[in-house]
């Protein structure tokens, strides 16, 4: 086999040529002038010129570069923890699109979004349209079939042809106020007139809302709901599957008002009628990019260092694994392959576990943490600080006492 040239001493990195496997940074020059640096303090790091070092310029560009991009992943992968639920729904942007680049504010969208679910079922908004539907109950017939088209009127969709979802029944009696009449009270005191303006003169006599305190009129209102259902029959019903049963029997025919929703009217697909796709979805499709090299601060440069010096370890340690030993006049020299590997092994592991508790400690979570703990820790030290006793008042009114005095 041909000798195969090692590492002379120094590289000179050249733009363009290759010489790193992706590229990303080629086209930076600080970045041209770092990589040649970094090759030499990583050489020297293990043990040139003292023994050689059997690696070349582009397995320590590669080190490096793939340092740089294990960090930006690292470093994207956390912050994307932390904006991915503001940005779920946005539009991923361009090709060249990279929110490594950009601020992301903290926003509550992604909160109300998942709400919007919850008011769907809880009838105060979400994403799906609340329908009326209506049906006419018989003398002496309790059970209705709400999927009979002879029977159900709908503002929208056919429920034989998909389903639905009943919302609310509208079986309530009207409000106790509308039946709040006190026939032993006066109406002398011409307040009638005086509250009709505000659509109240129709029920008790005004001079109720004048001169009663505001309990008497609850306190007879909720007597008046007691009544109705303690005394009254319970009106209600039961909904099962697609029957209704009304309580108690009807005696008269009478429309009762209901609200639904269509099942298909939203799908698992899309959201509110729009497809997802050009949207974010998950923290694949987020738009982070690679992290620009100048955007690298020196603390970040530091680790980037460190990990280029584990990977050249682990290249090292396999490359001199090959031969286990190398004979020489009268004697042979043992490698050190196995001591490289697994230092190499140990210092990738305990390099990215530093980053990503560093990480974590800047998350937007432990800053809240952080700070709140400041403001309490703050607020006891200031409960400890005596407090200066003011007296007003006293201060103009000291020359003449004293003139008194004397």
């Amino acid at each position: 086999m041909a000798n195969i040239p090692i590492w002379p001493g120094s590289s000179s990195f050249s733009s363009g040529s290759g010489q790193t496997n992706f590229g990303y940074f080629d086209g930076d020059p600080t970045f041209r002038t770092d990589i040649d640096n970094v090759a030499t303090w990583c050489s020297r790091r293990l043990g040139y010129p003292i023994v050689d070092i059997e690696l070349q310029d582009v397995n320590f560009y590669t080190a490096y570069e793939e340092a740089l991009l294990e960090y930006s992943n690292q470093v994207n992968t956390h912050t994307a923890r932390d904006t991915i639920l503001g940005l779920l729904g946005a539009n991923t942007g361009s090709s060249d699109t990279n929110l490594s680049n950009y601020f992301i504010p903290p926003s509550s969208d992604g909160i109300f979004k998942l709400a919007e679910d919850y008011g769907t079922e809880a009838g105060s908004g979400g994403n799906k349209t609340y329908y009326t539907g209506s049906f006419s109950t018989v003398a002496d017939q309790q059970i209705y079939d709400l999927t009979d088209p002879s029977v159900t009127s709908f503002e929208e969709g056919n429920p034989s042809s998909g389903s639905f979802t009943i919302r609310n029944v509208f079986h309530h009696a009207p409000d106790a106020l509308t039946r709040y009449f006190d026939p032993y009270v006066g109406s002398g005191l011409g307040s009638q007139g005086l509250l009709d303006q505000f659509g109240m003169g129709a029920y008790s006599p005004a001079v109720n809302f004048m001169m009663m305190p505001l309990h008497y009129d609850l306190i007879k209102l909720q007597g008046i709901e007691f009544n109705d259902q303690i005394r009254r029959s319970g009106y209600g019903f039961r909904l099962i599957n697609n029957r209704i049963r009304i309580f108690p029997r009807p005696t008269t025919a009478y429309t009762i008002y209901f609200e639904y929703t269509l099942d298909s009217s939203v799908s698992t697909i899309t959201s509110n009628g729009e497809s997802n796709s050009g949207k974010i979805t998950n923290i694949s499709n987020v738009p982070y990019g690679i992290i620009g090299y100048n955007s690298i601060n020196a603390m970040g440069k530091q680790w980037i260092r460190n990990y280029t010096l584990a990977l050249c370890k682990e290249m090292l340690g396999y490359i001199r694994g090959k031969y286990s030993s190398v004979p020489i006049p009268n004697a042979e020299v043992t490698l050190n392959a196995d001591d490289l590997i697994s230092a190499a092994t140990s210092e990738k592991e305990k390099l990215i576990e530093d980053l990503k508790l560093i990480l974590d400690d800047f998350s937007r979570k432990s800053l809240l943490e952080r700070k709140q703990a400041e403001s309490q820790a703050m607020e006891d030290a200031l409960m400890k600080v005596p407090l200066k006793i003011y007296i007003g008042g006293l201060v103009p009114f000291l020359p003449m006492f004293l003139s008194t005095l004397v």
